[in-house]
């Protein structure tokens, strides 16, 4: 098998590559290395990929549509990834372009790509921010999901209508997977694991939104790329039984799927901030704030279609995924 996989040099997309590369695939490592967060931590996961001969790395934009079509006619790939995102609920209150570029523009120019390039199956990272307002919890697939309340939650919630619309159109295969607060070693500096663990090294307090009462359903980096890998082996088929009088947002009468990759366990940010303080052995000094705009007060994913249809369900409990987190933490910042 041949795999693009745009955001190559992100948090997901290296250990999906590193993953991918370890089973014997050939992979071809999409990136336009922006400087949303540190540079030098990208080519430092990208260094360790391209040890591999069978990895090779393309500095491109999702929305450079030239590059994009240039790329898909020179290669014939079997399966395409899109990791590739403007990430960041609060930066989208910032930078709204920067979304509609790389989420919007660049997913049109992939599904482009798949569509003429004759690719098996598209899997994309959606996000548990499209639930928005919703309640309802665990999150559900099958529940409707038309109120986001950031412009990232809508951007993804519109690739995962693109996606169907081409499914529907052209046959692609597509799946949408919805991550829930991915965390874990070579994670992303703009999350709260990663703010927090520097700040608590460094002395200085940390900012704990909501009160600390805010509820997450952290997901280990690992648990997040054996579901994806699982996925990507599992073409989706149309749904049989799909009915236009009672539309089921998570199927479609289109090969077209929806997956929650979540731990299936709501933890209140004060217990993670303790687990932390644990495998530090420190104290964390906290500056309690309210809720920024654009947060939800909590996530919590129903796995079961994940569990039937792959036999997948995630199960890293945080205090192990924290510890491995530190370890790399301290080696790869000599603390």
């Amino acid at each position: 098998m041949k795999f693009l996989v745009t955001g190559a040099a992100g948090f997901i997309g290296f250990h999906l590559c590193k993953r991918l590369l370890e089973m014997g695939h050939t992979v071809v490592g999409l990136d336009n290395l922006n400087d949303y967060y540190s540079v030098a931590l990208k080519k430092d996961r990208l260094k360790l990929l391209q040890r591999n001969d069978q990895f090779t790395f393309f500095k491109i934009d999702l929305a450079d549509r030239e590059d994009m079509e240039s790329l898909f006619s020179n290669n014939q790939f079997t399966h395409v990834v899109n990791m590739a995102a403007q990430a960041g609920v609060r930066y989208s209150l910032e930078n709204p372009m920067a979304y509609v570029q790389s989420n919007i523009v660049g997913f049109t120019n992939l599904l482009e790509g798949c569509r003429h390039g004759g690719v098996s199956h598209l899997v994309y990272a959606s996000s548990s921010s499209v639930y928005g307002l919703n309640t309802n919890m665990p999150f559900s697939v099958h529940s409707n999901v038309d109120h986001p309340i950031s412009l990232y939650a809508a951007s993804k919630k519109s690739n995962e209508l693109m996606a169907h619309a081409y499914s529907h159109l052209y046959g692609l295969p597509c799946t949408g997977l919805r991550f829930f607060t991915v965390y874990g070693p070579w994670g992303r500096p703009d999350m709260a694991l990663f703010l927090f663990t520097k700040a608590i090294v460094e002395d200085r307090p940390i900012q704990v939104f909501n009160h600390g009462k805010m509820r997450r359903d952290f997901t280990y980096i690992d648990d997040i790329v054996e579901g994806v890998v699982r996925s990507l082996m599992r073409i989706p088929e149309p749904n049989p039984d799909w009915n236009g009088q009672s539309p089921d947002p998570g199927s479609s009468p289109a090969p077209y799927r929806i997956y929650n990759i979540g731990n299936n366990d709501c933890v209140e940010l004060s217990v993670y901030i303790e687990a932390l303080e644990k495998a530090l052995g420190k104290t964390a000094k906290k500056i309690m704030l309210p809720m920024q705009p654009g947060d939800v007060p909590a996530t919590y994913a129903d796995v079961t279609d994940l569990m039937h249809d792959v036999g997948f369900k995630p199960t890293t409990p945080i205090q192990y995924g924290i510890e491995r987190f530190i370890s790399w933490y301290k080696e790869y910042y000599r603390v």
